[in-house]
């Protein structure tokens, strides 16, 4: 990176950044570089009252919403001036890695302070506010659905609702937020624009031997929640044609998604990732099998096409082993794009650092896909090691790291030079 300023940059402390980095990871971290920090644990609690003393020391106002969405909002221009919201999210998965979410809240605070610094250094006024952002429950790993902050923030799902999930304790979205202190009550507008930085978790650009991509487009998902509903029984003394094993059906139906899978090639995503089996003693017949069921897949066709298939399966599977079937909650998420404007104001960053931008897919969600139907968003992606996320060893270097807080600092210094859509105006015509 260049050690002056170029016209449209706002240079980042790359040994802040990482100081900000290490921080964070001390809530909930391992000796073996793991993470679990479940949304609304204590762990979580721990690292949002962090996030929140540091707004308070570097001249950020912070809010809290009715569902737990943390915000630090910088104010450089008028009380009505466009907002740009940039961060992602600090929970994690169980035994999970420490950039997963927690590198694009701490990068956003690096970006809008370096930002702000140069703006004042320059004595200029901007042309509009920052707002960084930590959602509640992006992960899903403790409550489902996934993305639950950012999908009640714009709308998409009831608040109460929302506040009314449990995890596998019976423990509520509601109770956790009063627990730690994190039932806010604060409104806060939808922004006029949502910039989010993530590690990559794929092989794609180390592979290509590039640092630095930008997700230009989607994945949908379509997420149930099955039960197959058997008899419980004594694995000793019922002679198997008298059974009806719930967890058989399951087995039947896990094998019959991964032969979906296959009849689409790499455009189908089919998973179990969560199976829970009741009363799940050893020498009992299960009487219920309950299974995380993920289609994913970036054209709507082909997802609209699986799900016939699975529930078709879904029958069979349940007549084979002499049970029933029950769905208990279908989670829809649609494909699409990011914002134009926004890759392209991305990709001329890159540029002007001597890096290439390589235009990705998105697999996996992120906040900024359901904030992305209520106003233009995007997310940017560094190297991963190996491709790896949602593991111990996962591991973004420090160079990268600054390279894609250096590249959204630039973006947000164009932003505030210019306005948001003179910024993506001039970038879309370079």
């Amino acid at each position: 990176m260049p050690d002056v300023p170029t016209p449209f940059s706002a240079p980042i402390n790359a040994e802040r950044l990482q100081s900000l980095m290490e921080a964070v990871s001390t809530f909930g971290g391992g000796p073996d570089g793991s993470m679990t920090r479940l949304t609304l644990s204590r762990e979580d609690g721990m690292a949002r009252d962090w996030l929140g003393r540091w707004f308070a020391e570097n001249g950020f106002e912070q809010a809290v919403d009715a569902i737990g969405n943390q915000f630090g909002k910088m104010t450089l221009a008028g009380a009505n001036a466009p907002v740009v919201m940039v961060g992602s999210h600090i929970d994690s998965q169980p035994n999970g890695g420490r950039f997963d979410g927690a590198l694009g809240v701490v990068a956003a605070c690096e970006a809008v302070v370096s930002v702000t610094e140069r703006l004042k250094a320059e004595d200029r006024l901007s042309a509009c506010n920052f707002q960084i952002v930590n959602w509640t429950n992006e992960e899903g790993a403790r409550f489902q659905p996934s993305l639950l902050g950012s999908s009640v923030f714009t709308g998409a799902a009831d608040l109460e609702w929302a506040l009314d999930r449990t995890d596998g304790d019976g423990i509520s979205v509601r109770q956790s937020l009063e627990e730690i202190g994190y039932a806010g009550k604060d409104k806060v507008e939808i922004p006029d624009a949502l910039i989010e930085l993530h590690i990559e978790g794929d092989t794609t650009l180390s592979r290509a031997g590039e640092r630095f991509g930008i997700f230009t487009r989607f994945w949908g998902a379509t997420k149930y929640r099955l039960a197959f509903l058997g008899r419980q029984a004594h694995t000793g003394a019922t002679p198997m044609a008298d059974r009806k094993d719930a967890l058989l059906a399951a087995a039947y139906l896990m094998a019959d998604l991964k032969q979906i899978s296959t009849e689409h090639g790499l455009d189908l995503h089919t998973s179990v990732g969560r199976l829970e089996v009741y009363p799940n003693s050893p020498n009992v017949v299960p009487a219920e099998a309950v299974l995380f069921i993920e289609l994913r897949s970036g054209s709507p066709e082909i997802l609209a096409e699986a799900e016939r298939k699975i529930k078709i399966k879904i029958d069979e599977a349940a007549l084979k082993a002499g049970v029933t079937s029950e769905v208990r909650s279908i989670d829809r998420r649609k494909a699409g794009p990011f914002a134009p404007g926004l890759i392209a104001l991305a990709e001329n960053a890159a540029a002007r650092l001597g890096q290439t931008a390589r235009r990705l897919d998105t697999i996996g969600g992120h906040d900024a896909v359901a904030v992305s139907d209520v106003c233009p968003a995007v997310v940017l992606a560094v190297r991963s090691r190996d491709g790896v996320i949602h593991h111990p060893t996962e591991y973004t270097s420090p160079e990268d790291q600054a390279l894609g807080t250096q590249i959204l600092a630039d973006m947000l210094y164009k932003i505030a030079c210019e306005g948001l859509q003179a910024a993506e105006v001039s970038e879309a015509a370079e």
